[in-house]
């Protein structure tokens, strides 16, 4: 049994190595977008660049995000975590050194599988470390150190930006993977599943990894139409009915399909799709929207965006306790409707917008909206299933929202005809960005229109902190607890 005491000095290395560790992979989902309008100019690159810029890396950690934990399992969860931060920080090094636009989205790529090693095992560790008594603190610590971490990461990404370059954005988790690896290798104890019998579901993570990146690839180049494209949607589109097929005929599948059998599982994930696939697209427009047509900095532009961050530390706990108290149907229907409020309010932020009157109002709305949705949902999720399945439930949950921030970046800007130069035309952007809010407020407002008419009033069970304190605004929080081998 874990034996490790939070209050002693082993302990505390342990939550400092797993926060640097979860730390870089959530500040690379966030930071980056504040770079954007620098690295287009300072690369020459155009939107679709920008895309891939971002989507690279969401392509890969949403792929292998559930591999990458039953890997953990089976060869040790501080082998694997070390691995990824290592591979983590040697593809933030090409990063930050990459010579073009190409040069980089390759080694965004590469990140996103380190991502996909070391974030599951950074939660597994503490749930495997700690003992029973001090768990659910040394997670809430793991969890609040990591929302904070959310919050600071715009403002420090903007402030890297505008100081030394944008390249530092990268090159930072260097050194914090300097410091993290020898903390972990000194301090922190090996542990696996001793059920785990070492079969992977390689076929499956790579057929999923491929629908989505076949299709990503199919919406951003779609401005440029030609058979390639087609060609990319259709085999994106084989690929997802293989993946369907392989989880279906596999023993230990990656994503055993009879968890789908629950409808509550079921719905709250669909909800999860519309609101997740909202918050990319916005998140993706909003900071570059702040910079090319508000004339923001790139530090005034990721500053903008914190009160949102503030709210979900501040009050996901009290979020969490309301729902356990009157259900999940009113916050998942609730949630989503001021979210979209607060994305119509951005409609206001155009050319020399103020702050405290134009964008302020929208931000403190939206993060209202989360703060109300937010934590009910990952509990919602978890109460949808078996607790022996409440690891995969959280998995799957966590991977579809990031393939949905995923598509939405690829999409929204073909919806709303934003063309390959229009983020150097704050014009073209602006008109661009209004017809974008309008889009993301209508999937908000189907995904409220979706959890009324679906979500049932299961008591949420959720006592884990993960569900609570946090600050993620790209992706729900993952659940430690292991299930028969698989990831949390």
């Amino acid at each position: 049994m874990p034996d490790v005491r939070l209050a002693s000095p082993q302990g505390r290395w342990i939550l400092l190595t797993t926060v640097l560790g979860s730390s870089m992979a959530l500040l690379d989902s966030t930071v980056v977008n504040v770079a954007l309008p620098a690295i287009g100019r300072d690369l020459d690159a155009d939107l679709a660049a920008l895309q891939w810029t971002v989507n690279a890396y969401m392509l890969t950690l949403a792929g292998l995000i559930l591999l990458g934990g039953s890997l953990g399992d089976q060869y040790g969860r501080r082998k694997v975590f070390v691995v990824g931060v290592v591979w983590f920080a040697v593809a933030s090094l090409l990063c930050g050194l990459a010579p073009n636009a190409g040069v980089l989205i390759v080694a965004r790529a590469l990140q996103g599988i380190g991502g996909a090693l070391l974030t599951p095992g950074s939660l597994a560790l503490i749930q495997a470390s700690f003992h029973p008594d001090d768990r659910g603190r040394a997670v809430g610590l793991w969890s609040g150190f990591g929302g904070i971490g959310a919050a600071v990461g715009p403002f420090l990404g903007g402030w890297l930006v505008d100081g030394p370059g944008w390249r530092w954005v990268f090159l930072l988790n260097v050194p914090l993977a300097l410091l993290c690896v020898p903390v972990a290798l000194r301090h922190v104890p090996e542990s696996a599943d001793g059920r785990a019998h070492g079969r992977f579901d390689v076929l499956g993570a790579l057929l999923g990894a491929a629908a989505l990146g076949l299709v990503t690839y199919a919406l951003i180049e779609a401005d440029g139409g030609g058979p390639v494209v087609v060609l990319s949607a259709v085999a994106g589109i084989a690929a997802a009915v293989a993946f369907v097929y392989v989880e279906r005929r596999r023993p230990d599948p990656m994503m055993p399909l009879d968890i789908f059998a629950s409808r509550q599982f079921t719905a709250v994930n669909l909800v999860t799709l519309c609101v997740y696939a909202a918050f990319g697209g916005f998140f993706f427009l909003a900071v570059v929207q702040l910079q090319v047509v508000s004339g923001y900095s790139a530090l005034g532009a990721g500053t903008a965006l914190l009160p949102a961050t503030l709210l979900m530390l501040l009050f996901s706990a009290r979020s969490g306790e309301l729902g356990e108290r009157i259900g999940p149907r009113v916050p998942l229907t609730v949630g989503p409707l001021l979210c979209a409020a607060g994305m119509l309010l951005m409609l206001r932020v155009g050319p020399d917008a103020s702050y405290v009157l134009d964008v302020l109002p929208a931000v403190l709305v939206l993060g209202l909206g989360m703060v109300t949705l937010v934590a009910p949902l990952t509990a919602t999720v978890l109460a949808s299933v078996d607790v022996a399945r409440a690891g995969l439930a959280s998995g799957i949950n966590n991977a579809a929202a990031r393939a949905a921030g995923l598509i939405a970046v690829a999409a929204l800007p073909l919806v709303v005809g934003m063309g390959e130069e229009a983020y150097r035309s704050a014009d073209a952007f602006d008109a661009a960005f209004g017809r974008a809010m309008y889009v993301c407020a209508g999937v908000l407002v189907l995904g409220a229109v979706l959890a009324f008419a679906t979500v049932r009033p299961l008591p949420p069970d959720c006592r884990r902190p993960e569900c609570r304190s946090h600050g993620w605004v790209t992706a729900p929080p993952l659940e430690g607890e292991r299930a028969k081998g698989r990831i949390a």
